[in-house]
């Protein structure tokens, strides 16, 4: 797509978005930013080229100065489209020059710069060749929370694309699984959630049986049996923002192991939502969901982290890992998600957004979490 996104986004929004980059910028000891096309950009400037190419498009922010998006002179009439031009200045460049060196112009010859963690290896490249005194961080890195705390309509996106994968679920449980392979189930499972507005998506994991085992299995030819557990985990993009959840059903009637393992992944993901309050530590939502199921004596067996940020990209910081201290910060928005993974036999993962409030936190998937019996 060009130009804007379809949020409901203004210029000054933009234009406060780029005065606070450029602010964090300098108060992490940074000379500026540089910012490439992916998710940054847009949500920096609502501009979004219709292909990443090897010809140079870089946002140049830095405190003090006005923005400046350099960019292709064929593709400077879609950026001039884009909702956030207006609060910057284009400065076109023409095939047969030197974009780095006009880009040089525009920074500190030995400054150390943010640059965005999707930026082409061959343009920073040709800047530091441009301007050998400089120096470069990963944005993830120098300023990992920039884009993590929400405003009010972009809580509002974020509920929307929950609720759409809350309906998909409803809508995929009603569906056959016995005897039907996983790719056709995911096949479902996509067309649901675009019929429910999502403009695209980004994983549909369908996980049968000893597939469940593996956290990141997404879908196979595996024909679903009765008497398979099934990790069902999905979600992309609507409206800009991201969905993300993750129910684990049961084809037929469960055993007595794989109800009470369902149940206690159940019960540790309520103590990893439970755990969110402002002010509390990353780790501790971690913490409280691990230790449930530790105590149980599956310790081993839950193999990942508890959550990970989602927003205009639908894995982000901040990350609820042992040793992220990262206070929880009204607005964040991020999965909870434990799980329990038996090789070769079964697996069961529960996933809700959750979003920090002032008094603790809301979620944004809210579809039943209780054992899911499909046919």
């Amino acid at each position: 797509m060009t130009g804007s996104t379809s949020a409901p986004f203004t210029a000054d929004d933009y234009r406060a978005r780029m005065d606070r980059a450029a602010g964090a910028a300098a108060e992490a000891g940074l000379a500026g930013l540089l910012v490439a096309p992916g998710p940054d950009l847009v949500w920096l400037t609502g501009y979004a080229p219709t292909a990443a190419t090897e010809r140079l498009t870089l946002l140049v922010l830095a405190q003090g100065r006005a923005p400046v998006l350099v960019v292709p002179t064929l593709e400077a009439p879609d950026a001039a489209k884009a909702v956030g031009a207006s609060a910057l200045n284009l400065r076109d460049w023409t095939d047969g020059k030197d974009p780095y060196a006009a880009t040089a112009a525009l920074l500190d010859s030995t400054g150390r710069f943010g640059v965005s963690d999707n930026a082409w290896a061959m343009h920073l490249l040709g800047l530091q060749r441009a301007l050998p005194g400089t120096a470069y961080a990963a944005l993830s890195e120098a300023l990992p929370m920039l884009r993590a705390v929400k405003d009010v309509v972009e809580l509002d996106l974020m509920a929307a694309a929950g609720a759409a994968a809350d309906a998909t679920f409803e809508e995929i449980r009603k569906v056959p699984f016995a005897g039907r392979l996983e790719s056709e189930v995911g096949a479902d499972l996509a067309g649901l959630l675009r019929r429910f507005g999502h403009s695209q998506v980004d994983f549909t994991i369908v996980a049968s049986g000893p597939n469940g085992a593996n956290p990141h299995h997404e879908v196979g030819e595996r024909v679903i049996e009765r008497g398979d557990m099934v990790v069902l985990d999905f979600g992309g993009l609507k409206d800009g923002y991201g969905s993300d959840t993750s129910r684990t059903v049961h084809v037929g009637e469960p055993t007595d192991e794989e109800r009470r393992v369902h149940d206690l992944v159940r019960e540790a993901q309520e103590a990893g939502f439970r755990a969110v309050r402002p002010g509390a530590a990353c780790q501790e939502v971690d913490r409280a969901a691990r230790a449930v199921i530790a105590d149980a004596g599956y310790g081993e067996y839950f193999i990942h982290r508890t959550g990970h940020g989602i927003g205009v990209t639908t894995h982000e910081p901040p990350y609820m890992i042992e040793g992220e201290r990262q206070p929880l910060v009204p607005g964040m928005c991020f999965s909870v998600e434990p799980g329990v993974y038996l090789p070769g036999r079964f697996g069961v993962r529960i996933e809700d957004i959750v979003t920090v409030t002032e008094d603790g936190g809301r979620r944004l998937n809210n579809t039943d979490r209780e054992m899911v019996i499909v046919d």
